[in-house]
């Protein structure tokens, strides 16, 4: 059964930072492409980042590019999102996501 688990968000400022993780198993993590979705209050899904199997590619959406950065360590099946520069419009739930499995996700909240 496929898993995901994700962790690190909170509340932070306006300009903060915040890591997120996503624990993966019941797949083989390594080589499998993975994406971030969001959905923020009253809205719905938005595509935030794809990062191919080795981690070699990655692609963000227009709205978090040089802001928010991808990355995986598949010695640990464990998929990151680090987000600097945060702003009150990235407030919302964070998946992990795995064809069309997603996690329980993980509040993110940006406001002073």
């Amino acid at each position: 059964e496929v898993q995901l688990v994700e962790s690190g968000g909170g509340l932070v400022q306006p300009g903060g930072s915040l890591r997120l993780s996503c624990a993966a198993s019941g797949f083989i993590f390594r080589s499998s492409s993975m994406n971030w979705v969001r959905q923020a209050p009253g809205k719905g899904l938005e595509w935030v980042s794809w990062i191919s199997a080795d981690g070699g590619s990655t692609t963000y959406a227009d709205s978090v590019k040089g802001r928010f950065t991808i990355s995986r360590d598949n010695a640990k099946n464990t998929l990151y999102l680090q987000m600097y520069s945060l702003k009150p419009e990235d407030t919302a739930v964070y998946y992990c996501k795995f064809a069309s499995v997603r996690g329980q996700g993980t509040q993110v909240t940006v406001s002073s």
